[in-house]
């Protein structure tokens, strides 16, 4: 029965998720009050008080939701300054990017991603029996433009997708490196997922977002989430704008109910309450400051600077390895951070920005593991 599958999928190594909290806590005999969870940037404050109490007065859970989420994507359209017939919202993010490299490749396309990155890109372009094309980042995690634009020339790949900033180190390319990607003759996929968190970005991140520039160019697509700023992960939305030849399609081959009544409601409501947000996300993006600061000072952590809510370092400490470190902290103090085997990433954790109240701990954990 074997035969069945599609050639290219049978060996497709999966995605790795982060585990389940409560699996996490079984396995090392904690109950889950008792981890520190900072191992998938999610928002450690979770959602708005006014999101639990619409979310507990649901009216039609029994009923089908809009499919088209026209309410949410009307709130979206004058929070991003977007037309809502641009705009279409996902369950995650990572929907979307599945969705559009559906709606592109052909098999043997080819796509083209700055590793290291955030996996889902590759993934979801072997799902689709594309040709994945790296161009890896410099020493410092930058983007290496001229290189990429020679792959463009020499490949022509579909797409080009970038995570601005980028997942796994926090690093934001320059406007003007973005301006010149957009020159290239390929599809740009701004992933801007934490662009709420960037220093210099102004209100929710708009004074260096590309979404505004979405219905001027033809070439540009951009994704967003609920999951990072908003204390939404577990309900799965985010969104996208995408040029116009792009969204017939879309919307054609989407799954009908893609985002649930629930997802769509804690969205809205979200966005209607979003300047009471605003001093948890000014909280979280402190909290970074503070870990960039914190961190640099523990003899064996070399921290790289971040633009989002987590901070990518690098173990250095003699007769320690990354994964050591992370397992040590799990087992011996009940904190979960993330470890990436992957090159360009062995011995370095990405440790996310949690409530100011809860970081001592981590600090203190990461002491007595490496012994400074």
């Amino acid at each position: 029965m074997s035969s069945w599958i599609r050639p290219h999928l049978r060996h497709l190594p999966p995605y790795e998720p982060v585990e389940p909290y409560e699996v996490v806590a079984a396995r090392v005999g904690l109950p889950p009050e008792r981890l520190l969870k900072l191992d998938a940037n999610e928002n450690p404050y979770g959602p708005l008080p006014q999101v639990r109490e619409a979310l507990a007065r649901l009216a039609y859970p029994h009923i089908y939701p809009d499919p088209e989420s026209r309410a949410l994507r009307a709130a979206l359209a004058e929070f991003t300054g977007v037309p809502a017939d641009l705009l279409m919202v996902g369950a995650g993010a990572d929907e979307l990017i599945d969705l559009l490299l559906r709606a592109v490749l052909e098999p043997g396309d080819a796509v083209l991603v700055c590793p290291p990155t955030f996996g889902m890109y590759a993934f979801d372009a072997r799902i689709n029996a594309a040709r994945v094309l790296t161009v890896p980042r410099r020493a410092d995690f930058g983007l290496d433009v001229a290189a990429i634009a020679q792959a463009v020339e020499r490949h022509r790949p579909k797409a080009l997708l970038l995570a601005t900033p980028n997942n796994p180190d926090g690093s934001l390319p320059a406007r003007h490196e973005i301006e010149a990607l957009l020159d290239l003759p390929t599809l740009v996929v701004l992933d801007e997922a934490y662009i709420e968190f960037v220093d210099d970005g102004g209100p929710w991140g708009r004074e260096r977002s590309f979404i505004a520039q979405v219905p001027r160019r033809d070439n540009l697509v951009v994704l967003r989430t609920f999951s990072k700023w908003a204390g939404l992960a577990g309900l799965r939305v985010g969104y996208g704008a995408f040029p116009a030849w792009l969204m017939e399609v879309l919307w054609r081959i989407k799954q009908p109910y893609n985002v649930n009544v629930a997802a769509q409601v804690a969205a809205q409501v979200t966005l209607q309450h979003r300047e009471q947000w605003a001093p948890v996300v000014d909280r979280l993006r402190g909290v970074r400051r503070d870990m960039l600061r914190a961190l640099a000072d523990i003899p064996g952590l070399r921290p790289h600077p971040s633009q989002t809510n987590f901070v990518l370092v690098q173990v250095t400490a003699a007769g320690l390895d990354g994964r050591t470190v992370r397992d040590r902290l799990l087992r011996e103090h009940g904190v979960l951070v993330r470890y990436f085997d992957k090159p360009g990433l062995r011995d370095h954790l990405r440790i996310s920005a949690g409530r100011p109240e809860d970081m001592p701990r981590l600090y203190a954990a990461l002491r007595a593991v490496l012994g400074a």
